[in-house]
């Protein structure tokens, strides 16, 4: 089965799903039906969501599953988070700086790339 499509193949606008069908008996639903929260996420941070929910939110087995730091999983649960539109508590500047470092070793390390070094350093609040 092919993943779901989020944007239009000519002007990548988003696109609505107008029918549901089911195979088993041939019917199908017709309509305008609103997207899942979690439809317009990139894949890097569905694989995460699963991830997280399958070690049952525990940041620690997410961490050496990962094979990451905590802090730099901390960081990708709160860029989710915000990517859904939930609030995420502002961290203590100590905490901030901890994190900002964290980021930035990940970088020179070439654990993460620089487009996701600027992402995580633009979700902190305060920088």
């Amino acid at each position: 089965m092919r993943k779901y499509v989020r944007s239009c193949p000519t002007c990548e606008g988003k696109l609505e799903a107008r029918e549901f069908w089911c195979p088993e008996c041939d019917i199908a639903v017709k309509g305008r039906f609103d997207r899942c929260e979690f439809c317009d996420l990139p894949e890097e941070q569905l694989t995460f969501l699963r991830l997280f929910v399958s070690r049952r939110g525990n940041l620690r087995e997410v961490e050496r599953e990962l094979g990451l730091s905590y802090p730099t999983v901390r960081a990708r649960l709160d860029d989710l988070l915000r990517a859904l539109k939930y609030p995420v508590d502002l961290l203590p500047a100590v905490d901030r700086q901890e994190r900002r470092r964290e980021i930035l070793g990940n970088l020179k390390a070439g654990d993460i790339s620089p487009e996701q070094a600027i992402r995580s350093l633009r979700g902190e609040k305060g920088e």
